[in-house]
């Protein structure tokens, strides 16, 4: 019963900065330059005051900013994103066909980043001195300190140009009509290369955290009382210093859940990936404030979701930790 209140009361918290959100995003993009009128005349090759005019009043861009802002609101309240002037559609029907895919990658880079992250900490942490140590600590930098883009590119170049293992762009092989499993294989295929891409930077942070956090633990006081009974180190490491040090690893990996969508713009550009990240590019270059606001929204929320899911994992990892009234 404590549990789920305390559920609702972060669920109910969470709602609350999403309505805020919802607000600053609508003030930002509004004061941006830019006037999405001039670019939807300049595509249809006619840019008179009167057909721009036209414009405006079929998608509301005549109105005061603070009716403009309270029918935004009023409509995402009723899960109505909005309208695409330029991709001529519901806003939340094209995050809906492009939101599995997105969440695919990230999903996909996310568990990759985790498990290589604590499994290579791990190994770094137990064999700290060592050149295995230097090694794993020298390519976590190297790959923190490397654009993501860039790593795209080379990953392009080595694994797709070079040696023709991986497909370099897309989701699906393009007319492959391929159906069922075999279509889920060809997709897994296509993911390998952009999950992987994504993943790498993530891996880094987890796993300099993970091998500091696993080098702190190991010289606290019950760890040497551990030692003293006469546990192995290997039993040590697994049932004491492993579960205590993966803590700062789960809050940053919470927190940083929600920010591999904003990594994912980059590589759905770079791999021609169908999500959300890609949509949010073009819509940005099309001036289309409808559809990015859609999209900050729905990322929005998952950064949330993705919070409220770290406090509960993290009362599972820790059952000391009480909860908040």
């Amino acid at each position: 019963m404590k549990i789920a209140r305390y559920i609702l009361s972060r669920f109910a918290k969470a709602i609350v900065v999403l309505l805020g959100i919802v607000v600053l995003n609508f003030c930002l993009i509004h004061a941006a330059p830019g006037d999405p009128a001039a670019v939807m005349a300049g595509e249809a090759g006619a840019a008179d005051e009167i057909f721009l005019q036209q414009l405006r009043e079929k998608f509301g861009l005549d109105q005061p900013f603070h009716v403009q802002l309270w029918n935004y609101v009023s409509g995402v309240l009723q899960l109505d994103l909005g309208y695409s002037y330029r991709q001529d559609a519901p806003v939340l029907d094209l995050i809906l066909d492009r939101l599995p895919a997105t969440l695919l990658l990230t999903g996909s880079a996310f568990f990759i980043s985790i498990g290589l992250g604590i499994l290579a900490g791990a190994m770094a942490a137990v064999r700290v001195g060592s050149w295995a140590d230097t090694a794993i600590t020298t390519l976590a930098l190297l790959f923190y300190a490397t654009p993501l883009f860039w790593v795209a590119l080379m990953g392009i170049l080595l694994f797709s140009v070079q040696l023709g293992w991986l497909p370099a762009f897309g989701m699906e092989t393009v007319g492959g009509g391929y159906t069922g499993f075999a279509r889920w294989l060809d997709i897994a295929h296509h993911l390998i290369l952009p999950a992987l891409t994504l993943g790498l930077f993530f891996t880094a942070i987890y796993t300099r955290m993970a091998r500091a956090s696993m080098l702190e633990t190991s010289g606290e006081d019950f760890v040497k009382t551990a030692r003293a009974k006469g546990l192995t180190e290997g039993k040590i490491t697994r049932r004491h210093v492993m579960r205590n040090a993966m803590l700062p690893v789960v809050t940053l990996a919470g927190l940083q859940a929600g920010q591999i969508v904003g990594g994912a713009v980059l590589t759905e550009t770079v791999f021609a990936w169908p999500g959300i990240g890609r949509l949010m590019f073009d819509a940005l270059l099309q001036r289309d404030y409808n559809l990015l606001l859609g999209v900050f929204l729905i990322s929005s929320a998952m950064v949330l979701l993705f919070n409220l899911i770290t406090d509960l994992i993290y009362l599972i990892v820790d059952p000391r930790i009480e909860l908040a009234k």
